[in-house]
């Protein structure tokens, strides 16, 4: 499983590197490209690469001095297209909660009216 710094970096690297070539990257810009909440250093950044490198989600064919030449492996863009629907089926799912949340809050309402009215009319107060 990636963590968010992680994915955050994988797409950034899948928008530099498109299909699947190799790039050289400076490191320095793939970090000022994440948002300021989510800012690491150059030594988290390496580890990173290393995480995702061993997960085959790239592939780094050499590293000088934070300066990397890399591909993006189709591994990580299937890693990435799961996250997605993953989070669309959550997103369609949640409606459905809350609908199904106000029919009973109203069911409920309803029953406890007229539970209330036929014990007024049987006298039971």
């Amino acid at each position: 499983m990636l963590d968010l710094k992680s994915k955050l970096i994988l797409k950034i690297l899948i928008n530099e590197c498109p299909n699947g070539t190799y790039k050289i990257i400076d490191a320095k810009d793939i970090i000022s490209l994440l948002p300021n909440k989510y800012k690491i250093d150059l030594k988290t950044f390496e580890k990173i690469l290393i995480f995702l490198e061993r997960q085959e989600c790239i592939s780094i064919k050499y590293d000088d001095e934070n300066t990397y030449c890399l591909c993006v492996l189709p591994l990580s863009f299937e890693l990435l297209e799961e996250n997605i629907d993953k989070q669309k089926r959550e997103d369609k799912q949640s409606p459905h909660l809350w609908t199904f949340i106000i029919i009973i809050l109203f069911c409920s309402f309803f029953a406890s009216f007229l539970g209330t009215i036929l014990a007024h009319y049987l006298n039971l107060f």
